[in-house]
């Protein structure tokens, strides 16, 4: 906001009055005045938008309330004070109740009064832009089409959906390995609804300690168990009028399970402690890795849950099947990666972009960021070649060379192995090493024994 251009109307036919309030406003070299002796040539002037009026209650051809109206009626953002004699107190008590933003009396103290409260608009405002081009930040930041980046037919999918999920409040569930970008979906949604000048608030339910997860999404009154110093607001409660992303929703305990199936059917939560209902009003976005419909199958995840949340199911692809997305990406984050640290933007060679398309990814995209990152810092020159690129997970053979073994212990060490570079997704690694979910089963019990 440019100060300079902080534009302040004086109407006041008293002409000795009309210069004392210009004068006093004029040291201040940020504020540009104007004055007006009636009400009939400020409106005229109007088109010009003042930050702030002030306004003197008796004119000869308007009193202040019909004036203060006109104005309201024309550019109901000014800012109008209300400039009165002591004995006018209570009209202009009244005018404060059909919109002037404040009233000071004609006394002595009307310098400093005057300042401060004009002082007070100006910060307001500058306050009240500053939002609004975060706010606008936020919204290019999250503008699908820009922050998840691709061109792939699967994500093609995922942006339509995307798109149709914003129109309405319908509940979403995003799946997808760990590494995909869940969480950003869920914020592209939101960023995208009409909830998004309300609070987004995420929540990893597998990060949450069991014996805390109630207390952190319902919150707790004060002295609801020991520690408990303060009534804490839960997340439900922080995310009012907004979206709560609830993460790794597949590893909520049945026990709470029960407890947000309420919550969701009631729209309102009692405090840990507590027994006042607190209405609630949020979107819920669910996300997870694992396939909940099989885990209500297996008994793990409740079915009137599931049909609650069920949506619009967004499926996030793996990496490893985005094609020349991985270059797309690789891109930006090398781009991303030397502004932040001040260096010369890198280029990849052809023989390191092959390299990079080449592997599969297990960590998805948070891993390729990992492994750009270091290629960017271990590259000499202004190319990234092959030898720059080292990939966190290695062969399986390297991994266990120079071991002596039954072939037992190396099939369990191989899907040990594979395991952890799937994120313990059993349906999947019996996809990738072709043998059935029950030997993986089997193999784990005997790991076990």
């Amino acid at each position: 906001m440019n100060e300079a251009s902080f534009s302040i109307f004086v109407v006041e036919d008293d002409e000795w009055y009309r210069k004392l309030l210009v004068y006093t406003l004029e040291l201040n070299p940020d504020f540009k005045v104007k004055s007006f002796e009636n009400g009939e040539s400020l409106l005229a002037a109007l088109k010009e938008k003042p930050k702030v009026i002030t306004l003197d209650y008796r004119l000869p051809d308007f009193n202040g309330e019909e004036l203060l109206l006109k104005i309201r009626e024309q550019v109901p953002e000014i800012k109008v004070i209300i400039i009165s004699e002591q004995s006018e107190i209570d009209t202009a008590v009244g005018l404060l109740k059909i919109g002037a933003y404040d009233y000071i009396s004609k006394t002595k103290d009307i310098k400093d009064r005057l300042h401060n409260v004009i002082k007070h608009i100006r910060d307001k405002s500058y306050l009240e832009k500053r939002i609004e081009v975060l706010l606008s930040e936020v919204e290019q930041k999250y503008d699908f089409q820009n922050s998840i980046i691709g061109q792939s037919e699967p994500l093609k999918k995922v942006f339509h959906l995307i798109k149709k999920a914003t129109t309405t409040n319908i509940s979403v569930i995003v799946y997808g390995e760990t590494g995909t970008g869940k969480e950003l979906v869920a914020k592209a949604v939101h960023y995208n609804s009409d909830r998004k000048n309300h609070p987004f608030v995420a929540v990893n339910m597998s990060a949450i300690p069991k014996e805390l997860a109630e207390s952190e999404l319902f919150g707790h009154e004060k002295g609801a168990f020991t520690g408990a110093a303060n009534r804490h607001l839960g997340k439900f409660e922080q995310a009012d009028g907004g979206t709560l992303f609830l993460d790794e929703m597949g590893e909520m305990d049945k026990t709470l399970q029960a407890k947000i199936l309420r919550v969701l059917q009631e729209k309102e939560i009692t405090r840990v402690g507590g027994k006042e209902t607190v209405k609630i009003n949020c979107r819920i976005v669910a996300a997870t890795h694992r396939d909940l419909l099989e885990e209500v199958k297996a008994g793990n995840f409740r079915e009137d849950l599931y049909y609650r949340l069920f949506g619009i199911i967004i499926q996030l692809p793996p990496l490893r099947e985005r094609g020349k997305d991985v270059l797309m990406l690789a891109k930006h984050f090398i781009a991303a990666f030397c502004k932040e640290n001040g260096l010369a933007t890198k280029a990849l060679s052809s023989e390191a972009s092959k390299k990079l398309l080449g592997y599969a990814y297990p960590g998805n995209i948070r891993e390729l960021k990992s492994v750009v990152e270091l290629a960017v810092v271990m590259a000499e020159g202004e190319t990234i070649l092959p030898d720059d690129i080292t990939f966190g997970t290695r062969d399986v053979i390297s991994e266990m060379s120079g071991e002596e073994m039954s072939l037992k212990e190396y099939n369990q060490r191989i899907v040990k192995l594979y395991l952890k570079n799937y994120d313990d997704d059993i349906k999947l690694v019996a996809q990738k090493l072709d043998i059935g979910q029950s030997t993986i089963y089997r193999m784990l019990k005997e790991m076990e024994e």
